[in-house]
């Protein structure tokens, strides 16, 4: 399986594992490619600006620790993936989340996310 990890999972496999669902650890393990889209440390970055989250650790250890633990690259933003946010309905309201969404139906990945969200996409889904 190839996934795409949401910003939320890919904080949780480094700094909080446990909080990852059986389903998700299995699926991490198990993939034969995983990608975290550029953005997500942008966001991770914003949110802790905002004090929404508490990274406790540099974005840069991050990113390389989840590259080590499960072997995730990073993926790039195409046109194709942006002119895809354009045609997808209007059911999520975050652009964070929306390029996600995307990007996993351009590239033909599976997210792994906590978000209900998602599930009103046509996007294969692995659920937290």
């Amino acid at each position: 399986m190839k996934l795409l990890v949401d910003t939320h999972v890919a904080l949780w496999v480094v700094s909080e594992p446990d909080a990852l669902t059986v389903s998700a650890r299995e699926a991490i393990a198990g993939a034969e490619d995983i990608r975290l889209i550029v953005v997500s440390p942008w966001e991770l970055v914003i949110k802790s600006a905002l004090g929404k989250i508490d990274l406790r650790r540099p974005i840069e250890f991050i990113v390389k620790e989840l590259e080590r633990e499960c072997g995730a690259k990073s993926l790039a933003i195409a046109l194709a993936h942006v002119l895809e946010v354009g045609c997808l309905p209007p059911h999520h309201g975050d652009p964070f989340d929306r390029l996600l969404i995307a990007l996993a139906r351009v590239e033909g990945l599976t997210i792994v996310t906590s978000d209900h969200g998602f599930a009103q996409y046509d996007v294969p889904l692995v659920k937290e």
